[in-house]
């Protein structure tokens, strides 16, 4: 399975989530997946590739060219695409995988990560999406998206369209028991 991966590239929150990264992707690759994400060597994307190929993992990155020039990107991947925009990488990135990770991160990944869910709501992607939930950092997410739906932005029933966990062993159970949505 080709598992698509939103995270943060900035070395400054809290070391926790790059350990979880870290040990998320050496799950990924235990288990036979490969990992697709932004090709950055830094933050929790450096931590998740790291951790995919401490274990002999498949690690494809898809980064922006002018990202190339200002971001350091991770050096020993298995294949690294460098594409025109952030457009094209999130349209790479998704047609590639059977399903998406979030991990914590800033506005770059909350974007990915919305984008996805509007797409899976529209019948667009029908894959799994599951949030790892580490340190709660996506229960104000939650809070968000149960008024969304309390103002009847979205049906209540939508909120199956992305499944939340709490740790990393949870995350390829969740993908497995996910149903898949038809277009």
């Amino acid at each position: 399975m080709r598992i698509c991966v939103y995270c943060a590239s900035s070395r400054l929150p809290d070391p926790i989530y790059r350990e979880v990264a870290f040990h998320m992707g050496e799950l990924l690759a235990e288990g036979g997946h490969t990992l697709i994400y932004g090709g950055g060597g830094t933050g929790s994307m450096g931590a998740i590739a790291d951790g995919a190929l401490s274990r002999n993992g498949e690690v494809f990155g898809i980064m922006p060219r002018f990202l190339a020039e200002r971001e350091l990107s991770h050096q020993r991947l298995t294949k690294l695409e460098l594409v025109a925009n952030m457009r094209e990488r999130k349209h790479k990135m998704l047609d590639k995988s059977d399903a998406v990770l979030a991990l914590p991160g800033g506005c770059g990944t909350l974007e990915e990560l919305l984008e996805t869910i509007t797409l899976r709501r529209l019948g667009q992607y029908q894959n799994p999406i599951i949030l790892l939930n580490t340190l709660d950092f996506y229960q104000p997410f939650q809070t968000m998206m149960a008024h969304v739906v309390a103002e009847r932005f979205m049906a209540e029933g939508e909120t199956v369209l992305w499944q939340l966990v709490d740790r990393p062993e949870e995350v390829l159970p969740a993908i497995a028991e996910a149903t898949a949505i038809s277009p």
